[in-house]
């Protein structure tokens, strides 16, 4: 399952239909900490007042998690809003099109404007709309976090010197370079996940290169939003395992902030959601929550 999930180092994942939002969702997940504990979204929430940046990771078809993401982060809105600048930030866009989002949260562009122009996943409307909505509804910053594709593209071709030769308007929609390499674990689970045949292994290295280019990506675009804000709080979306154990996603941005507070929430389906399983589940996130693998899917 978690192969799914890691669908968008090669081509953006797929897509999901979100749950509606009723008293009915909350059949259809179990939260737990780190260490396999009962928790609740209750927890989670005031865990936020410690941290500076939350990191929800998802499988990019969990109907369940993109509902549990929406009231996540409408609760983020209502209690942190009045005293810290909260954002949303978002994998599914990059950052060349954030002139584009900024211009529809102002409302210079309409919505049709806005979806042809920002180059939006296919589940976008069902599954991620009513989070920049909100935002958009509250006046809040939607960060466009992503490395554009076609560059992430490049370095799986390659190798990561090849963005050398970018324009300068093009580099500034990257990490800075050169950007970090991955970390030991990052690179055992990566080669591990892409299993060991000749084919799996052919070019992993590149790969790998173009996943740490995504990872740099997104942790950089964070860590700017914390450096320029007094009292952030970004929430983040991404797939989970940019973010899971503390790796990918959190080793980059620790290079940017070492300082900063972050909180991982892993999202993923399994058929016994109401089981933590220690040897699978450990310390895949400070939250760890299981959804309901029978609830339907959609394809980008």
């Amino acid at each position: 399952m978690i192969k799914i999930a890691f669908l968008c180092i090669l081509a953006v994942a797929l897509g999901s239909t979100v749950l509606s939002q009723t008293s009915d969702l909350d059949q259809h997940y179990t939260v737990f900490d780190g260490k396999g504990n009962r928790s609740s979204l209750s927890a989670i929430i005031r865990a936020f007042g410690g941290a500076d940046a939350i990191f929800l990771g998802e499988q990019h078809d969990d109907s369940v998690a993109h509902s549990l993401e929406f009231e996540i982060f409408k609760q983020a809105v209502s209690q942190y809003s009045d005293k810290r600048k909260v954002a949303l930030s978002m994998e599914m866009f990059e950052r060349d099109v954030q002139i584009v989002v900024n211009e529809y949260l102002s409302g210079q562009i309409t919505e049709a404007q806005f979806l042809g122009s920002s180059r939006p996943w296919g589940n976008y409307k069902t599954d991620y709309r009513p989070l920049v909505e909100l935002a958009k509804d509250k006046n809040l910053p939607v960060i466009a976090a992503n490395a554009p594709r076609r560059y992430v593209n490049m370095v799986s071709r390659g190798g990561r010197d090849t963005l050398n030769g970018l324009s300068k308007q093009a580099m500034a929609w990257l990490a800075p370079l050169p950007y970090g390499e991955p970390s030991e674990t990052y690179d055992k689970k990566f080669k591990a996940l892409m299993g060991p045949s000749p084919e799996a292994q052919m070019g992993i290295d590149k790969i790998l290169a173009s996943q740490s280019l995504w990872d740099a990506t997104m942790a950089n675009s964070v860590a700017n939003y914390l450096k320029n804000n007094k009292e952030p709080l970004v929430v983040h979306l991404n797939g989970s395992f940019h973010t899971e154990s503390r790796l990918g996603t959190i080793d980059q941005l620790l290079k940017y902030r070492p300082k900063a507070k972050l909180l991982v929430v892993t999202m993923r389906y399994e058929d016994d959601f109401k089981t933590f399983d220690k040897a699978r589940d450990t310390d895949l996130g400070d939250f760890v929550i299981l959804t309901d693998s029978k609830q339907p899917r959609s394809k980008r």
